[in-house]
């Protein structure tokens, strides 16, 4: 299961990313800050991009930092990018052959990370599910309106199947056993982009910061305010931006899946971004979004969009059973209802 983050760029959708992201910043407007900090920000491709980070390296000046989260974003795409032609991940879905395709270390961990999900859900997440993704239209700059036939749906359903996929680490390289396999990374990418971004910020020496990018989370240390980074989750409607829920993080990602930004209607029926890879279709529950609070972004991402295919019920359970920190909100006729996890009720500081 995989959802995409790109939307169609308008002013409608630009919009929305802009509210999304600046959603982090809300609980944090306003407050006091006793230490030394920087904000950044940036676009990259279709998401945009904001760093906090507390006490700024003396070795840099703020352009030059700019300019090096720049660069690691861009990375990032030329590694993940599915809309991008000369993106590794693009070279390696054109491949017609069955040869291990080397790939940089990142990549094939990350590769890796989802294989390992897809075997702990039994396959609801996978990162084959491309296919579908396209099918559907929801890797399209242009919205999709038309539901495709049952026998398209069947075929892109023949190229999907994270056992088609391999990983090795030594020496970096990823494999299909089919040659028609697509594989689509955009489940993680926002999160696994705010990792890398991260990264490179502690090898800076920078070890207190906040890096949100297309509202998925990375932090570490302390906030301006000398304690935990206060993070807004957003109510799941289509228009404005509405706080859900805050909640405090320190070393720890955050990320957010929910089908209330990437969708098309059609006969009165609502159609997610969220594909099934067992039906080919998006996903029919009520579930409207779900957060997850995690070690690092990237599982945190990752975790969102499984625990979103699951849907209200089997998600909580999946949650429960494997120690996620999860928060659910979903559709009723009388508005929205929510539900978390034992471990995001102790973020909550709720016992």
């Amino acid at each position: 299961m995989t959802a995409l983050r790109a939307l169609p760029v308008n002013n409608r959708n630009l919009n929305l990313l802009k509210a999304l992201c600046l959603s982090v910043w809300l609980l944090l407007a306003g407050c006091e800050q006793r230490r030394p900090a920087w904000q950044l920000e940036g676009m990259q491709g279709t998401a945009l991009w904001h760093v906090t980070l507390t006490n700024p390296p003396a070795t840099l000046t703020k352009a030059e930092l700019q300019a090096g989260l720049n660069q690691r974003f861009a990375q990032t795409n030329q590694w993940l990018a599915t809309w991008d032609d000369t993106s590794v991940l693009a070279q390696f879905n054109r491949q017609q052959g069955t040869d291990w395709f080397a790939v940089a270390p990142e990549l094939a961990q990350l590769v890796e990370l989802t294989l390992q999900l897809s075997q702990q859900s039994n396959g609801v997440y996978d990162v084959t599910v491309g296919p579908l993704i396209k099918l559907w239209g929801f890797n399209s700059h242009e919205s999709k309106t038309a539901v495709p036939e049952q026998a398209a749906i069947d075929a892109a359903r023949a190229q999907v199947g994270y056992q088609k996929l391999q990983v090795r680490l030594e020496p970096p390289a990823l494999r299909k056993s089919q040659a028609d396999v697509l594989v689509n990374l955009s489940s993680v990418a926002d999160g696994f982009a705010a990792d890398q971004a991260g990264h490179y910020l502690e090898t800076l020496g920078v070890h207190d910061y906040m890096v949100e990018i297309a509202g998925e989370v990375r932090t570490r240390g302390v906030s301006p305010r000398g304690d935990a980074w206060r993070i807004a989750i957003e109510k799941p409607v289509d228009e404005g931006r509405v706080i859900q829920q805050g909640v405090s993080l320190q070393n720890a990602g955050l990320a957010t899946s929910g089908d209330y930004r990437n969708f098309f209607v059609e006969g009165g029926k609502r159609y997610s971004h969220t594909v099934n890879p067992a039906t080919g279709a998006p996903v029919t529950h009520n579930l409207a979004s779900v957060s997850v609070v995690a070690a690092d972004a990237t599982l945190a991402d990752a975790y969102a969009t499984l625990l979103m295919a699951l849907g209200e019920q089997q998600g909580k359970i999946f949650a429960d059973t494997h120690g996620i920190n999860a928060y659910f909100i979903w559709r009723t006729d009388q508005g929205f209802e929510t539900a978390d996890t034992a471990g995001f009720r102790q973020l909550l500081g709720k016992k």
